[in-house]
């Protein structure tokens, strides 16, 4: 399984941008669907996105539709997430995580199985 380390995060002002990102080691990403999850204080964690292992087919979360994006690179195996228009409800530690290909773009929390130490991110409004 590869290891993953998430980078990128702090604090931002309402409807500003961050752009986290996440390197892996130990493997290649290319043999994995990659997603970003984020876990707020006192709630389950959250399925925000996830990419096959081209780049070119993606799932997002309703919460985050239009205005998140991610994009990979397994040359540099890396898996970066956009977020832009930030509110304060996307308050939370952002998690870059790993599941086989053939659990497709998979939302459940459970199918990942590699998972980063997460990367804080606060908006303040």
């Amino acid at each position: 399984q590869v290891q993953l380390v998430e980078s990128g995060g702090g604090w931002v002002p309402a409807g500003g941008s961050l752009r986290l990102s996440c390197v892996a080691s130990g493997g290649s990403i290319g043999i994995y669907t990659m997603a970003w999850f984020r876990q707020a204080l006192g709630k389950e964690r959250e399925f925000l996105g996830a990419s096959g292992w081209s780049g070119q087919d993606t799932n997002y979360g309703d919460s985050v539709q239009g205005r998140f994006t991610i994009d990979r690179d397994n040359g540099k195996n890396t898996v970066n997430l956009q977020m832009n228009n930030l509110k304060p409800d996307d308050t939370a530690v952002y998690y870059c995580a790993a599941a086989p290909l053939i659990d497709r773009l998979t939302t459940n929390v459970e199918n990942y199985i590699s998972w980063g130490q997460g990367t804080q991110v606060t908006v303040s409004s």
